[in-house]
């Protein structure tokens, strides 16, 4: 399986520990507005790693449906030749036989032209062995459809129990988050809380840069859906998590790319720091989040739920590493 699902585990033991732990400490230490801020940080992070995991499930799950779909679409055509052979050897039989038992030999001893009639028994006979052939053939493929479609069965069972397995963790870490919120609230009544990392505090967008090319579609996408809500597993329509977000940019300029950060990691030429251009794409934290470059060391992202769509450094975390869409 790819990376995707090898993290999946990790993430689910390590990730929503995060989450849990600061509504106790909550409860018994009193913590500042800024520590409870630290703690919401960690577990956007948290949660955006989950949103991650769920996408790339999404992606398997899509995958391997279609294969089978694929799998199934061959088969039909191989299912009408069957019939229509298993019909044509009905009637061949019916009609050497007609009458109810009447042999060849006796045909032969009939009224009428015995040259005509053997090249006609001959003719029957080799259309029999064509139907035979192709009714074996349908055979062999169907065993081999049988196993394959087993194999997909068992795959699409195990993709769709990971599924519901990490929608439960992210049910769990929104949980927590919002009892989180909720004592950040009562802890700053009477104060202002330093900005979370990717909040609604950003840079002014301004207008896009003026780049050419498939790049230049995908930031002048980026910069037109700005304001546009952090919505998990949402890739347009009104909303857009982190890899939604540079898969439709990406989109826009006519390239495909998977619905998760991890796979769009796997499916670009990774690059310097120092190559960095428009259009390419930076990723953060463990490749739970990804962002796209729009130029001047800023980029555009969709950072976790209560945000929208928006700019900010390039290092407004530590990147994992930089990806070039071809």
């Amino acid at each position: 399986m790819p990376a995707v699902q090898r993290l999946l585990r990790a993430v689910i033991l390590g990730a929503v520990a995060i989450a849990v732990v600061a509504p106790a400490a909550a409860a018994n230490a009193e913590p500042s507005a800024r520590d409870l801020q630290q703690q919401i940080d960690q577990s956007n992070i948290a949660f955006e790693k989950i949103v991650e995991q769920y996408n790339g499930v999404n992606e398997q799950l899509k995958a391997t449906q279609a294969a089978a779909d694929e799998l199934n679409a061959k088969m039909a055509p191989l299912q009408s030749s069957m019939d229509s052979a298993y019909a044509n050897v009905g009637q061949i039989a019916a009609r050497a036989y007609q009458g109810g038992g009447v042999s060849p030999m006796a045909a032969l001893l009939s009224e009428g032209s015995t040259a005509g009639l053997i090249e006609e028994m001959a003719a029957l006979d080799h259309l029999a062995r064509a139907q035979q052939a192709d009714i074996q053939n349908y055979t062999r493929t169907k065993a081999t459809y049988d196993e394959q479609k087993t194999k997909l069965d068992a795959l699409l069972n195990q993709q769709r129990a990971d599924q519901k397995s990490v929608a439960d963790q992210k049910a769990k870490i929104e949980g927590d988050l919002a009892r989180l919120t909720d004592l950040q609230r009562r802890a700053s009544r009477s104060a202002t809380p330093p900005p979370a990392t990717g909040s609604t505090s950003k840079p002014q967008s301004g207008p896009p840069p003026n780049v050419s090319g498939a790049a230049g579609a995908a930031v002048r996408f980026a910069y037109g859906v700005i304001g546009t809500p952090y919505v998990y597993a949402a890739a347009g329509k009104g909303g857009y998590d982190c890899s939604g977000l540079t898969m439709a940019a990406w989109a826009a300029a006519g390239k495909s790319l998977p619905h998760n950060a991890a796979m769009q990691w796997n499916s670009t030429t990774h690059i310097s720091r120092g190559a960095l251009a428009a259009g390419d794409l930076v990723f953060y934290y463990g490749l739970g989040h990804v962002a796209i470059y729009v130029g001047n060391n800023q980029v555009i992202h969709a950072p976790h739920p209560g945000t929208t769509v928006q700019l900010a450094s390039v290092d407004m975390a530590s990147p994992y590493g930089y990806g070039r869409v071809h």
